[in-house]
């Protein structure tokens, strides 16, 4: 039953009755009911967007974001090892394929530049995992474009090339000991420790390890400028004077297949490995000359290696270790 409120009536000295308006109550029926749907939707906003109440195709979504993180996160270690092997065939570009024919090297900020459209990615922007899908998709881009650049410069390597047949053949640009036969890189071009005296010195060459015997390969056509025992520390050795400025030098031979004069093509046994002279062990000593200087050797292995044993070999020959001469 409802309350029934009076007020007092002081003119006419007696209690009287408040009567309500219908007006009033519909507008307070009508506040309640706003305010109820206000609350309730205030409430539902709340609720959705709290991590402790999830729908299944909440969970559902969540689970396939975890997934999509761990495959961009996959992706990005791919393009690591990409980035390696691209790396080592740019070097290889600038360094032995353009300076074989006198080419200007490409720059590295024409090689990593990217795009440079600023609204390129703009529509990657505003979502949570943004970043690293706007990383992750510079990165395919800028690969991308090193890789259209690097085919580019072979493209016009390979066209100076058929006009320059007897240059190639000339430079050494093979392993003198296959890597069947070879048991390590043992030591590189660079200072190393002497095996003899300990002292840090300039190693101008690389050394070869494997079994006396092992049969070692001219690098690149040529002429035996020398084939003898007559230079100190060397032992048994070869030089061959392969023209355009290139020698190469194979020493600590256990003996030699040539003789001075003799021409010799890349790929022909000249000799095998040894350890005459000053040596420590079973290795041939390599090295290359180009117009009179000593150059490091790695930078011509062209001829019978992939980038990737390129990579291997590179790392092995630039630790600084004891050499075996």
């Amino acid at each position: 039953m409802a309350k029934v409120k009076y007020y007092y009536d002081s003119e006419n000295l007696a209690y009287t009755k408040i009567k309500t308006r219908k007006r009033i109550k519909i507008g307070y029926a009508l506040l309640f009911l706003v305010a109820s749907a206000l609350f309730g939707f205030f409430v539902f906003i709340l609720l959705i967007n709290t991590p402790y109440f999830e729908t299944p195709k909440d969970r559902l979504q969540t689970r396939e974001i975890e997934n999509l993180k761990l495959q961009y996160a996959i992706l990005n270690k791919k393009m690591d090892e990409i980035d390696d092997v691209t790396e080592a065939l740019e070097n290889r570009d600038n360094n032995i394929y353009r300076v074989y024919f006198n080419k200007t090297e490409i720059p590295d900020s024409i090689r990593k530049a990217g795009f440079r459209d600023p609204n390129r990615y703009k529509k990657l922007e505003g979502y949570n995992n943004s970043q690293l899908v706007l990383n992750t998709t510079k990165r395919i881009d800028r690969l991308s474009k090193e890789l259209a650049i690097q085919s580019k410069s072979l493209d016009e390597i390979l066209k100076l090339a058929s006009v320059k047949g007897n240059l190639l053949l000339a430079i050494p640009a093979i392993q003198p000991v296959r890597n069947e036969n070879l048991k390590r890189m043992a030591s590189g071009f660079g200072y190393r420790t002497d095996p003899f005296t300990k002292v840090r010195k300039m190693h101008n060459g690389m050394d070869f390890t494997a079994n006396t015997g092992s049969p070692v390969y001219a690098t690149g056509d040529g002429v035996i400028e020398r084939a003898d025992d007559a230079a100190s520390g060397f032992g048994n050795h070869v030089v061959i004077r392969h023209g355009f400025g290139y020698e190469s030098l194979y020493a600590h031979l256990s003996k030699y297949n040539c003789r001075p004069g003799q021409h010799v093509k890349r790929g022909d046994v000249i000799g095998y490995v040894g350890s005459t002279g000053r040596s420590e062990g079973p290795h041939c000593h390599y090295e290359v000359h180009k117009d009179g200087k000593v150059v490091n050797p790695l930078n011509f292995y062209y001829g019978n290696m992939s980038a990737v044993e390129y990579v291997a070999i590179s790392q092995m020959a630039n630790q600084e270790n004891q050499s075996l001469d």
